[in-house]
């Protein structure tokens, strides 16, 4: 665990998986860590795993479609150590075919997957402006360059993204706030996706799954990191991860 830092990360859709993972890494680069998910109640075991390593976590119920819970969530951020990072990562991932995709669900997850990611970013630009720096990264998907059968409503959100993303980086660029929109174009390791596979192919698929077939969730926070550290003048904006064996 590096030395504490007088900064904090703020991860919006702190999973299971990807945002437990950039929550670990953060935390032991000296990062007080501030952690939202919809249930607060399931970020224990992370608070504790970082706590135990010496780290600070304070996990947070949050509903990232709430512009008032959104406030407060990166309100209560700053106050702990002044914002330098928020981290995006809601996910939302539904399929259904087009006639099933009613009004309410694709309005849900635009609502999730896009509305949030503004609310989110646009309240920690408003305090790392003060600040003079700081680092806003959105978790995108394959569905952010292209729709695919059974993801009208997933991928417009994510379209939609996208394009918050590219707006906020050339506006907030020259402010010296890094925004960076990453593309995981390919399956993560995470129950869900093996339960996907099983589905899909039964319990041989998954004897048969080759090595780095699915992505380590603590590669990708990984990814996170490196991003975060890039010097000014060379910033990545967009940046799309797969494993090596991945097909595109």
């Amino acid at each position: 665990m590096a030395a504490r830092r007088n900064a904090t990360a703020a991860i919006v859709g702190a999973g299971d998986f990807i945002g437990a993972a950039i929550a670990r890494k953060f935390a032991a680069e000296g990062y007080q860590v501030v952690a939202g998910r919809r249930n607060g109640d399931k970020l224990a075991p992370l608070k504790t795993e970082i706590e135990a390593a010496g780290g600070v976590c304070v996990a947070r119920s949050l509903d990232a479609r709430s512009e008032e819970g959104i406030v407060e969530f990166l309100n209560a951020a700053d106050e702990v150590a002044p914002l330098e990072v928020c981290i995006f990562n809601v996910g939302a991932n539904v399929n259904f075919p087009l006639l099933d995709t009613t009004e309410r669900v694709f309005r849900k997850v635009w609502e999730m997957a896009c509305y949030a990611g503004f609310l989110t970013g646009r309240e920690a630009a408003r305090l790392m402006l003060p600040h003079g720096q700081g680092s806003i990264f959105f978790t995108g998907a394959t569905a952010s360059l292209r729709g695919g059968v059974g993801y009208a409503a997933f991928a417009s959100a994510k379209f939609g993204l996208r394009a918050v993303a590219q707006s906020m980086a050339r506006e907030l660029g020259p402010k010296n706030i890094h925004v960076a929109h990453l593309i995981i174009d390919a399956g993560v390791d995470t129950a869900f996706v093996r339960e996907r596979i099983k589905a899909a192919g039964g319990e041989e698929a998954l004897k048969n799954l080759a090595p780095d077939q699915l992505m380590d969730p603590a590669s990708i926070a990984e990814t996170y990191w490196q991003l975060h550290s890039q010097k000014r003048d060379a910033w990545t904006h967009e940046l799309d991860i797969r494993p090596y064996r991945e097909h595109w």
